[in-house]
């Protein structure tokens, strides 16, 4: 299992350290890992002049799997904007074909006092937004700022074609088939036309999954349900802006957004995993940041790409365990609770492993 190790900047490195030291345990128990390390975002910018350089893309290239760890950082904002980190993160996604974006929104039951919403609303939640990830607004093209007029302009380009559609979609069906069997789809069909082909494509390619129920939903509407009744959804598949938006807004109701992970895969399952959060550079150095939503990336990670689930639900029992004992970082922590920094839930985490 050849793995990229990318761990990029602000906490990222602490907190890919400590989902390494994870993976060494387990190729200590004899899975065939091995580690390669690359540079992107800030860090690769400082180093090279570049997001995503060209020795970056051919680690990524060779590898099944590839650890990030978060990009970005306030020193980065008036680079010209080929040169932010952010753009390092699109370039690996478009390069690698990594077009589908699976993000879980656990709510496990000891963390349930840290959601914003009342208990009866959020216990026992599951969800998981598909998103669609190297389409939309975020590639379209023609794009860009211009003078029009006398004045300045900034324009983007909706766009989605058939096939990228499909393709999503499909990705999106088979994990309804793994769940509850409930998907639905997320569009702004009576404004964007764009999204009327998505409802129509979503709709045909539903014919082939009869033993899942469709249904579809407004953008705005789902937003709203989300924070009013979000244990009506099981997989949500939606388009890259929107998915960005819904799936930030559904990570808080499980009460931190450093508790979940993500996959971004390619249609042979090779993925990028990541933490959904960012690169927090106001705590970066300070053994503050909470190492779970990446170790949890590695078990999603040995789940996907290796198909290891005997050592995905190690990780994932190991991470149970620790919460159920009470061990807590700052952004999970409680009253009663044990406080403990990023390098001892590590090691509290390679003790239940």
């Amino acid at each position: 299992m050849k793995i990229a190790v990318l761990a990029g900047d602000g906490i990222g490195p602490e907190i890919v350290a400590q989902a390494v030291r994870v993976l060494d345990a387990l190729r200590t128990d004899g899975l065939g890992i091995e580690l390669e390390y690359g540079l992107v975002g800030g860090c690769a910018v400082d180093a090279t002049g570049e997001p995503y350089p060209e020795a970056t893309h051919r680690l990524t290239s060779q590898a099944d799997a590839v650890l990030l760890g978060a990009v970005g950082g306030p020193q980065y904002d008036a680079l010209p904007r080929e040169q932010r980190p952010e753009r390092g993160l699109l370039a690996i996604r478009k390069k690698l074909n990594l077009f589908a974006n699976l993000r879980p929104a656990i709510l496990y039951p000891e963390l349930a006092n840290a959601s914003s919403l009342k208990y009866d609303v959020v216990a026992g939640l599951d969800i998981m937004i598909v998103r669609e990830l190297t389409g939309d607004i975020y590639f379209g093209e023609p794009r860009g700022i211009e003078m029009r007029n006398g004045e300045y302009v900034g324009f983007n380009t909706m766009i989605y074609s058939e096939t990228e559609i499909r393709r999503i979609a499909h990705v999106a069906f088979r994990a309804a088939l793994k769940r509850q069997g409930k998907l639905c789809s997320v569009d702004k069909m009576n404004v964007l036309e764009c999204t009327q082909l998505w409802r129509d494509v979503v709709t045909e390619v539903a014919k082939e999954y009869p033993q899942v129920s469709l249904s579809h939903m407004l953008v705005d509407n789902a937003a709203m349900q989300l924070v009013r009744n979000p244990k009506q959804f099981d997989v949500i598949v939606t388009g890259n802006m929107f998915g960005d938006i819904l799936s930030d807004e559904a990570s808080m109701l499980t009460g931190s957004i450093g508790m979940l992970p993500s996959a971004s895969l390619d249609d042979n399952n090779k993925g990028l995993y990541e933490p959904i959060h960012g690169s927090a550079p106001d705590i970066a150095g300070k053994d503050a940041a909470n190492p779970l939503a990446t170790i949890l990336s590695v078990a999603m990670m040995l789940r996907y790409t290796f198909n290891q689930e005997e050592a995905a639900k190690r990780i994932e029992n190991a991470v149970k365990k620790v919460l159920a004992a009470g061990y807590r970082t700052k952004d999970i922590d409680e009253a009663g609770m044990k406080s403990v920094g990023t390098k001892v839930m590590g090691d509290t985490v390679l003790a239940m492993l």
